[in-house]
C-alpha cells in the first residue's frame, strides 16, 4: 500500500511544484497578472487552478492521514498566488514525509468512513486507495497541468512526468538507429 501510493504522490506533488513554477514564470515574462492563471478554469463549471491544486494536496493529505491514522495538517483553502500554491505542495510533502510504510502497509482491509458535503462514503483501504484516492488526485494534476497548458505555458509531457527524458539503446550488434530494442526512461532529480 505504501509502495504503490506515497512515493508516487511525493513525485507527483513535486512535479506539480514545477509545473506551477513555470506557469509563474511564464506570467512574469508576458507580464500577466498571476492571478489570471491561478484563478483560469478549462470550463465555466470547473473548478479554477487554485482550486485544482488545493483538491489535489488533499486528496493526498486526507487519504494518507485515514489510512495511517496521523492527524492531517488543516488547510483554509485561501490560497490565491504561485507561492501560495508552491507551499500548500511543500506542506503536503512534508507531511506524507512523515508517514511510514508501517503506518499504511497492512490497511488493505480498514473500514474508511467520511462525508463530503451530503454525500457519505464508505470504503475498504485498498478500495479506498485505488478508486478514490489515485484517480482523483491525478485527475486533478492533470487539470492543473490542462489550465496552464491552455493558457499557453509551454509545458509538456515531461514536465508532467517530472523531467523524464527518452534513452535510445541501440543494437549493439549493427549500431543503426533504426534498429532501437527498446526505450529506457530515466528521472532526472533536480
Amino acid at each position: 500500500m505504501y509502495q504503490a501510493s506515497v512515493p508516487q504522490f511525493k513525485k507527483m506533488l513535486t512535479n506539480l511544484s514545477h509545473i506551477l513554477q513555470k506557469g509563474a514564470e511564464f506570467a512574469a515574462d508576458k507580464k500577466i497578472d498571476e492571478k489570471v492563471l491561478v484563478e483560469s478554469r478549462l470550463a465555466p463549471d470547473m473548478f479554477p487552478l487554485a482550486k485544482q491544486v488545493q483538491i489535489a494536496c488533499d486528496q493526498v493529505k486526507m487519504g494518507m492521514s485515514r489510512l495511517s491514522g496521523v492527524e492531517a495538517p488543516k488547510h483554509a483553502d485561501t490560497e490565491t498566488t504561485f507561492a501560495q500554491l508552491q507551499e500548500r505542495i511543500t506542506q503536503t510533502i512534508a507531511f506524507i514525509d512523515g508517514i511510514g510504510p508501517e503506518q499504511v502497509d497492512g490497511t488493505e482491509a480498514k473500514e474508511i468512513k467520511f462525508a463530503i458535503r451530503e454525500w457519505t462514503f464508505e470504503f475498504v483501504g485498498e478500495q479506498y486507495l485505488f478508486t478514490w484516492i489515485v484517480p482523483n488526485f491525478y485527475f486533478h494534476v492533470t487539470t492543473a497541468y490542462n489550465i496552464l497548458r491552455h493558457n499557453g505555458v509551454q509545458i509538456g509531457k515531461t514536465d508532467y512526468l517530472g523531467g523524464w527524458y527518452l534513452i535510445l539503446i541501440f543494437n549493439k550488434k549493427n549500431h543503426r538507429s533504426d534498429s532501437v530494442v527498446f526505450y529506457c526512461w530515466k528521472q532526472i532529480l533536480n
